[in-house]
């Protein structure tokens, strides 16, 4: 395993990079999931332990702070890439964690297809109703990796979660 916060960036033909936090040795075809997994909550628990169920070493892809500012408002993410991160990383269904870091412009299917590819992964992961079903499905096929579509548990998000939060305040 690496060390956590070791600097180790791949650069393929995509903008994206990757750094790991706890690189599993050896990587052996692992399932990826990418996100941001800002605020953990029992949904991610129970879709990271589905997959962990099917046998196969889990990597978790966490989006950095710059591309998540980007993506949901200057007030997120609450918590630093490196120390979601470290929290995913601790639990027991997951192999290891990298930060995926980039200009937040770059969200096709063929960066993260080229950037996961050095991971020769066995399947991607995401739950039902993601957004970027189909270009992860798209992403899967380019990898020839299988894509794993997850039951989502409703009312259960970081931003739901948050909602709540500032609701009770």
């Amino acid at each position: 395993m690496r060390e956590p916060g070791t600097d180790e960036t791949h650069q393929a033909t995509t903008p994206l990079g990757v750094r790991w936090f706890e690189r599993p040795d050896p990587l052996e075809r692992p399932v990826v999931v990418t996100g941001v997994f800002d605020v953990l909550h029992v949904g991610h628990i129970r879709f990271l332990r589905s997959i962990a169920e099917r046998g196969l070493p889990l990597v978790v892809g966490i989006e950095s702070d710059e591309r998540v500012r980007a993506w949901k408002g200057p007030d997120r993410p609450v918590n630093p890439a490196e120390e979601r991160a470290e929290t995913i990383a601790a639990l027991s269904s997951v192999s290891g964690s990298l930060i995926i870091d980039g200009p937040p412009s770059v969200a096709d299917w063929t960066a993260y297809a080229d950037l996961l590819r050095p991971l020769a992964p066995a399947a991607l992961a995401f739950t039902a109703g993601d957004r970027y079903t189909q270009a992860k499905i798209r992403g899967a096929e380019a990898l020839q990796a299988q894509a794993w579509e997850l039951p989502f548990t409703p009312g259960r998000s970081t931003t739901a979660a948050l909602g709540r939060l500032a609701h009770s305040l």
